[in-house]
This record gives C-alpha cells, sequence and structure tokens, in this order.
C-alpha cells in the first residue's frame, strides 16, 4: 500500500475536520488522568481515596452507557457529540480552579467527576459509530489507524508534560489545558454536520431499540466473548495499572518515571500505528488479542522490578499490543454490524467492557494497603495472560477475517 493510500480518508473533508477535533481534544485529555490522579493524592494521601474518584467517574458512565447507544443511533452523531464536548469543557474547568485554587475536596472532586463520566457515556458510542459516515468503508482500517496515530503521538508527550506540570505548577494547570482543548473541539464539529438517521416504519421506543441492539451483540459470538473478556481485563487495568501504578511509582521511582513510563507506552502505541497503516490485518481479532497479552508482563514487572528502565521497556511492548486490538476491534466492529444500530452495538460493548471498572478501582487500593502494592500486581499480571488465553479459547475470536477490503489490499 503506498502512503497517499494510508492518508486517503483525510481526503474527505468531513472526516478531516471530526480528525482535527479528535486530535484537540486528545491533546489536552492525555494529561488529564496523570493530572486527576495526582490532584487526589495532593488532596489526601490515600490510594483508597483515589480509587473512589475514578470509580465515580466510570458509574455513571457504565450507567447511561445504554441510553447514550440508543441517542446516538437516533439523532444526529456529530450533534451529540458536539453537546457532550461543551458539557465536557465545562467540568472540567470546574475541576481545575478547584485545584489550582486549593479549593478541592476528595467530594466535590467525586460529584465534578461523577457529571464528566455521564457526559462520556453519550460522546462514547457516537464517536466510535461516527466513522463510517465519514471515511469509505474500503479505507476503515486507514480512518482507525489515522485516529490512534494522533492518539499516541499525543500521548508520548502528554503524560510527560501533565507530570512536570505536577512537579513545576501543580496538576490543576493540566486539567485546565484539558478544558480549553474540548471546547476548542466542539468548535471545530461545527463542520460536521451529520443528518439525523432517518425515522424507520416503527415509533421508536427505548426499549425496543435496546432489544435490537442486545439481539445483534448476542448473536455475535466473538462480540460477546471479548467484552466478557475484557470485563475482567478492564477491572484488573483499571485497578492494578491507574490506581496502584501512581501510588507504587511516587513511594519508588517517582512520579516523573511514571510519565515517562506511560509515554512508553504511547510510543509503542505510535509506533504501531504507523505499521497497521501499511498492513492489513487479515484475522484482526486474533492479532489483537495476542497483542493484549503482553499488558501482563507489564503488570509483572511493574510488581517484581519496580524502576522506570525495565518498566519503559515493557510498556513500550505492551502499548503496541493494544494498539493491535484497538485498530483490530474497530474494523471487526465497523465491517460486521449494521450502520443502523452500531451504536448501540458499541453501547453494550462499552457496558460489557467497562462494567467491572469501578469494581477494580474501588477494591485494588484497599487490597493493595493490605496485602502489599508489589503483591497485589503479580497476581493480577498472572490473571490477565490467563483470561486472555481463555478468549482466545473461542473459534470465532481466532478466524474471524476481515469483512471488506481485503481483496483490494492484497492486490
Amino acid at each position: 500500500m503506498r502512503l497517499p493510500e494510508s492518508l486517503a480518508p483525510l481526503r474527505e473533508r468531513p472526516f478531516a475536520w471530526f480528525y482535527a477535533s479528535r486530535v484537540i481534544s486528545t491533546a489536552g485529555s492525555t494529561m488529564a488522568p496523570i493530572a486527576l490522579a495526582f490532584a487526589v493524592l495532593a488532596v489526601t494521601d490515600s490510594a483508597s481515596a483515589l480509587g473512589l474518584v475514578l470509580a465515580a467517574r466510570t458509574v455513571p458512565m457504565v450507567a447511561f452507557l445504554l441510553l447514550g447507544g440508543v441517542v446516538a443511533d437516533r439523532f444526529s452523531r456529530s450533534a451529540v457529540m458536539q453537546t457532550s464536548y461543551l458539557l465536557s469543557a465545562g467540568t472540567q474547568a470546574v475541576v481545575a480552579w478547584l485545584v489550582i485554587s486549593g479549593n478541592a475536596e476528595v467530594w466535590s472532586l467525586l460529584v465534578l467527576e461523577a457529571a464528566n463520566g455521564t457526559v462520556s457515556a453519550f460522546s462514547m458510542p457516537a464517536m466510535s459509530s461516527i466513522v463510517p459516515q465519514l471515511a469509505p468503508r474500503s479505507h476503515l482500517q486507514e480512518a482507525n489507524a489515522l485516529l490512534s496515530f494522533s492518539r499516541a503521538g499525543l500521548t508520548v508527550i502528554g503524560p510527560t508534560v501533565a507530570a512536570l506540570l505536577v512537579v513545576s505548577v501543580g496538576p490543576g494547570w493540566a486539567l485546565a489545558v484539558d478544558a480549553s482543548t474540548w471546547l476548542v473541539a466542539a468548535l471545530l464539529l461545527f463542520r460536521v454536520r451529520l443528518p439525523a438517521p432517518a425515522a424507520g416504519t416503527e415509533e421508536p421506543g427505548m426499549l425496543r431499540e435496546l432489544r435490537e441492539g442486545w439481539s445483534v451483540f448476542v448473536g455475535h459470538t466473538w462480540l460477546w466473548v471479548v467484552v466478557a473478556g475484557f470485563g475482567v481485563l478492564n477491572a484488573i487495568h483499571a485497578g492494578a495499572w491507574f490506581t496502584l501504578g501512581p501510588a507504587l511509582a511516587r513511594d519508588t521511582f517517582g512520579a516523573r518515571g511514571w510519565g515517562l513510563v506511560l509515554s512508553a507506552e504511547s510510543v509503542g502505541l505510535l509506533l504501531t500505528t504507523v505499521v497497521m497503516l501499511r498492513v492489513p490485518l487479515r484475522r484482526p481479532l486474533l492479532a489483537g488479542m495476542l497483542g493484549m497479552s503482553v499488558f501482563a508482563f507489564a503488570l509483572l514487572t511493574l510488581g517484581l522490578e519496580p524502576r522506570t528502565a525495565p518498566l519503559v521497556v515493557m510498556a513500550f511492548l505492551s502499548g503496541a499490543g493494544q494498539e493491535v486490538f484497538g485498530i483490530g476491534w474497530s474494523v471487526a466492529m465497523q465491517e460486521n454490524i449494521d450502520e443502523a444500530v452500531l451504536s448501540r452495538a458499541y453501547s453494550y460493548d462499552a457496558l460489557g467492557s467497562f462494567v467491572a471498572m469501578p469494581v477494580g478501582q474501588i477494591l485494588y487500593g484497599p487490597l493493595g494497603e493490605h496485602f502489599g502494592y508489589r503483591e497485589v500486581l503479580v497476581v493480577s499480571g498472572v490473571v490477565y495472560l490467563l483470561v486472555v488465553l481463555l478468549v482466545l479459547s473461542s473459534r470465532s475470536v481466532r478466524t474471524l477475517p476481515r469483512a471488506r477490503a481485503v481483496e483490494r489490499l492484497s492486490t
């Protein structure tokens, strides 16, 4: 595949404006997780409190995901995203002001992150399902790879910049940048005008539309098997990596080292997207799940050898593996699910994948404090690998081929 062919989706003006919006919003949001983590740790020296704040965002996001999928399939997906972006800008701006002014308390961060999570429940299904409306189906892998490329490129520097802001002027300023980028991203979406889906012959009804989405979800074995596996994998990721990780880093190799580790993960993502722009995935889920297995070894390294150098290496490799899965999953969904129900399929996907994340975020702090951070991380790495292998035991996951564009890519 020639390089111009890899960039073909950007020749579509609606996709180009959407792409610009995603780049801007991602530029700020890549700094938000590390900034928020150390903001909470500055307010209260407790990994358990950090887990509660992270869960406060996740719980309402999970609770409203199905409603968000229905809304994104019923109304213009660009309008849904624009409204969500404006609300995200507002909530993050208030969080930033509280942190910068020194008025932040755990309860206020809990409330605001809950509001932010509710907004995300509506933007996520729309964001995931809008791509087939903006890019030709023959270029879906390239479109998703370009989106991943920008995300990975920005997250290379985002965590490190956030860590530098944390140790210099404080975490609130990184959160302020995040708020401003959501605003700019919303303005750019004014150039992406998509109509609402055509009305069907039946009267719209929430329960009927949810049942349609559920039928699609359970009707594809590869879909529900992977989602079930990620219910466990994401709980471990959220609890072990994002809750115990910063707490262990603070006591060992420091906030700056943790920023470098997260940046190394993003470098792996970035370089892999370049490969994915040129190399077609013929078995997207098989390659993706094999890539996900590498993260188990990053967790083991964090537990056994919490030093910057080995963690940077393992984070780089796990980032590469996660990117293979991310692109493979997007292509599998967008090629095999009817566009009319795609947002609802994504909402069931997100619900199943994220439903256990608050459990991980809440439980891992107390588990780490009781049994030891490093011991819990080692056990988590072993369990993570076993779950990946269990998902791969499904033939439907291992053998799912590309539904479209394989012939074009192979010629």
